[in-house]
């Protein structure tokens, strides 16, 4: 602005904004190659070593001490280093107690954080801010500050070594995120629905039974199998509380500096596998649910 004037802004269609626009797309394309080449790149950290690992499983053992390694399709398909691997003591067994484990605190954890979930997201009260907090700060602690003293307590009560006393510290693990997974899941749930299912005769209970239940259903399966995947995976707590009774992980560990290639890599991919088709079934409910917590 000069002597009062108001300089007026050029026409669309002049070489200033045209030259303008041009800038603008350049940089915002720049952007989008970037942030395709990132998404790329992470990608392909992830995928690499899993297929690495997928190729030296499903193949010979003599594939497997052979270099310099290959993968599939240029080393030969073979379920000979599976087969080796489950003929292996103690395999099995490891196998059926990190199942039984897993499933134990699937059942646990969601028993459990499906009220607690409920309450915390329809619920007002005093301090209710400092459960939150105090939930996820029992997340916080590393897994031996929870460890010894749960082994002491156990061998004190004569349940030490069993798929039940590791289930109950599994589930001391994903209760806290389990919690507030399904209390995000039944907060975007519309407080109002439940009060309309109360205006046409509903109970309390029966509004949440047949009207929240089913749309948070999907929420809570999906925070299930989070739990699920994380007790077929934790290892550290599985080595302190089993000596006889052994889950997968906690078996490979202790067998990992005297085992070969092909037990190391056929006992990777037992580990792997389980995860994957999980996630693979419920990434759609995992997107839904993440897109709802940061709405």
């Amino acid at each position: 602005m000069t002597g009062g004037c108001v300089k007026p802004l050029p026409p669309l269609d002049s070489p200033e904004v045209r030259a303008l626009h041009r800038r603008m797309m350049r940089r915002a394309n720049r952007g989008r190659v970037w942030t395709y080449l990132c998404a790329v790149g992470i990608g392909l950290w992830i995928l690499i070593p899993l297929f690495f690992l997928t190729s030296m499983a499903m193949t010979t053992r003599e594939a497997v001490r052979s270099y310099p390694k290959n993968v599939l399709p240029f080393i030969p398909f073979s379920t000979d280093t599976i087969r080796f691997f489950l003929d292996q003591p103690g395999v099995l067994a490891g196998l059926w107690n990190s199942l039984v484990v897993a499933v134990i605190t699937l059942l646990l954890s969601t028993i459990l954080a499906a009220p607690a979930g409920y309450a915390i997201a329809r619920y007002l009260f005093r301090g209710r801010d400092l459960v939150r907090l105090g939930i996820l700060a029992v997340r916080a602690f590393p897994i031996v500050v929870l460890s010894i003293p749960l082994a002491v307590l156990f061998l004190r009560v004569s349940i030490f070594d069993s798929v039940f006393s590791l289930a109950l510290m599994h589930t001391a693990l994903t209760l806290p995120t389990s919690v507030l997974i399904i209390a995000s899941v039944f907060a975007s749930v519309p407080h109002e629905l439940e009060e309309a299912g109360q205006v046409f005769g509903a109970s309390a209970l029966q509004s949440f039974w047949h009207i929240v239940l089913p749309l948070a259903l999907p929420g809570i399966a999906a925070s299930s199998v989070f739990a699920f995947v994380l007790s077929w995976n934790e290892v550290f707590a599985a080595s302190v509380l089993t000596l006889e009774n052994r889950t997968l992980p906690a078996l490979l560990l202790v067998q990992l500096q005297q085992s070969s290639d092909a037990y190391q890599f056929a006992g990777g991919f037992f580990l792997m596998a389980p995860s994957l088709v999980f996630m693979f079934f419920i990434r759609n409910y995992l997107f839904n649910m993440w897109s709802q917590v940061t709405k």
